[in-house]
């Protein structure tokens, strides 16, 4: 099987109409080749905090980024606006990079430096994140924690070594941004690539509400609130009512249904949509509630299943396929109808392949899977689990055959499902069985009624810190102490996740059942100041966040 070339590889198809490659170039400038650029005239930014920890721009997180090299340099500009977004039929306003949904692709080759400028046309703040890199902590984009938030009419320029090849995303860290369109797929391909496939297929998913009959994400997150009107099934009072800055500390402003900026406002905001909370979500698979909102719409790359995206190829390639999981608080079921799949990464990190059915992938999640092509026309279903809605799209090899009903349900969805705690990690990757030198205990805590997601029973606090030292080997255990599950993300890092290997799959993301605690060990190898949170949006912007620190 022919290996793809690196120009074969920037043409892959991403999505059939919309979504486009971000195309880089040289910086030919006499700027250093590493080191950030922080906005004219600003020092490096310190957040608030206990003294004797490593800061975001200190000399040893100079020092880490100096062991990652500095390759060709390639620069990318994003520019996070209010947009008129076509979604396969259905026009909503949102915000969005570049004016698209989901955002232009940006790739790169491991070694690189990425130089992204960050143009912000906002009426609030906002921070980029490359979510799963392994990057210099100042270029993280966690707000009030990494960076001062990037001011409206501004711009900011993030600039860090791509070090390790994978799949990853780049999205807002503030407030209930996530949820509209600022995301986008990043790429860092390996120079050395070892896998053999003919061609490349992207596939973002999504959740979507914002919008839609009046409906946005902040909207929705007080209607999750004690006391916001709306009523849920357990009596639970929900809906609209007065709150404060989330803990990004932003109160994000909100469009209105005609998408005015005039509508923007910061505190307290009247819900204008219907109710979005969902009181009969159940799921096998999560153990439980599969999520809190009834969102109307579920996206892949950007459409809607009666207008689907359309990936073609020929009878017999071999296709890998990136699937990047970007929603706020759905995790998907997906499976492509006839076709098994051969799960090759998951987020980003080779694994020893294993053959599966169906992909169970949690906010954030990525998986990288095989497939070799039938002749015919197949749907990709991402079944909101717990939920109702599916998301999907079309791989066609002929011209001529309709495409496939938009409830489509491949059988595959009801066949075995490979979780990540069963998956091993490729040799290249795997830890080793080091004895840990410090073991890190943190309960998952909180309630629906009460709304009051946090850690040990504590909301985020910029200025708390779970102490590492640089050279640790830490073992992180979760006890998840509520009824609801949690992808729960370590930013700076990646993790094994120990299911039936004491050194499971390499992740920078995972699902934490309820009730249930989940051990995971990673190396202490990247100073700074690291946020830990859960990736569901209305969870985390409720507290469920909190900071490992690297002590001096």
């Amino acid at each position: 099987m022919q290996k793809p070339s690196r120009r074969t590889l920037l043409r892959a198809p991403f999505a059939a109409a919309g979504a486009g490659l971000l195309a880089s170039c040289s910086d030919s400038g006499s700027e250093p080749r590493s080191g950030p650029r922080h906005p004219a005239g600003t020092a490096a930014f310190v957040p608030q905090g206990p003294k004797g920890y490593v800061n975001p721009s200190d000399p040893e997180v100079l020092a880490a980024e100096r062991k990652r090299g500095s390759g060709p340099v390639r620069m990318v500009r994003l520019t996070a606006a209010e947009s008129m977004l076509d979604l396969g039929g259905r026009s909503v306003h949102s915000w969005a990079y570049n004016e698209s949904v989901p955002g232009p692709l940006v790739r790169v080759t491991a070694g690189d430096v990425l130089s992204l400028t960050l143009g912000n046309r906002l009426v609030e703040k906002t921070t980029l994140h490359a979510h799963g890199v392994r990057l210099r902590c100042d270029m993280d984009g966690a707000p009030d924690l990494t960076q001062a938030p990037i001011a409206p009419g501004t711009d900011f320029v993030y600039r860090f070594t791509a070090a390790h090849p994978g799949t990853y995303l780049l999205h807002s860290h503030v407030g209930m941004q996530p949820d509209r369109a600022l995301y986008a797929p990043f790429i860092v391909d390996d120079p050395r690539e070892p896998l053999k496939y003919d061609k490349e297929w992207i596939v973002v998913l999504d959740d979507w509400l914002d919008g839609v009959e009046g409906s946005n994400p902040e909207q929705v997150l007080e209607q999750l609130k004690p006391g916001g009107g709306m009523k849920m099934g357990t009596g639970m009072g929900m809906g609209p009512a007065g709150h404060s800055a989330g803990p990004h500390g932003s109160a994000s402003a909100s469009a209105s249904r005609s998408g005015s900026p005039s509508a923007a406002s910061s505190g307290a905001r009247r819900a204008t949509g219907p109710d979005r909370v969902l009181r009969d979500s159940h799921s096998r698979l999560l153990h439980g509630e599969g999520g809190n909102v009834a969102y109307p719409h579920y996206l892949i790359n950007g459409r809607l299943r009666t207008d689907p995206s359309v990936f073609r190829c020929r009878p017999g390639d071999r296709i890998r396929i990136r699937i990047i999981n970007a929603g706020s608080e759905t995790a998907f079921r997906v499976a492509l109808g006839d076709h098994p799949m051969t799960i090759t990464h998951t987020d980003g990190y080779p694994v020893q392949h294993k053959r599966t059915d169906a992909l169970l992938i949690g906010m954030a999640e990525r998986y990288d899977v095989l497939v070799t092509a039938k002749d015919g026309v197949f749907p990709l279903v991402a079944l909101a689990e717990g939920k109702k809605g599916k998301g999907v799209a079309i791989l066609r090899t002929d011209k001529g055959r309709n495409l496939p009903a938009p409830d489509a349900r491949p059988d595959e969805l009801d066949r075995e499902i490979v979780p990540a705690r069963r998956l091993l990690p490729a040799d290249s990757v795997a830890m080793d069985d080091r004895v840990p030198d410090r073991d890190l205990r943190i309960r998952i805590t909180g309630t629906m009624q009460r709304y009051d997601w946090g850690f040990d029973h504590k909301p985020y606090d910029v200025r708390e810190r779970h102490a590492v030292r640089a050279g640790e080997r830490v073992r992180l255990t979760l006890l998840n102490a509520t009824d609801m599950w949690h992808p729960m993300h370590l930013h700076g890092h990646t993790f094994s996740v120990n299911g039936i290997s004491s050194a499971g799959a390499r992740k920078d993301t995972t699902i934490v059942l309820p009730h249930r605690k989940l051990v995971l060990d990673f190396d202490a190898d990247n100073p700074g100041l690291w946020m830990l949170h859960c990736h569901n949006q209305y969870h985390s912007e409720s507290g469920m966040m909190t900071v490992l620190g690297y002590q001096r």
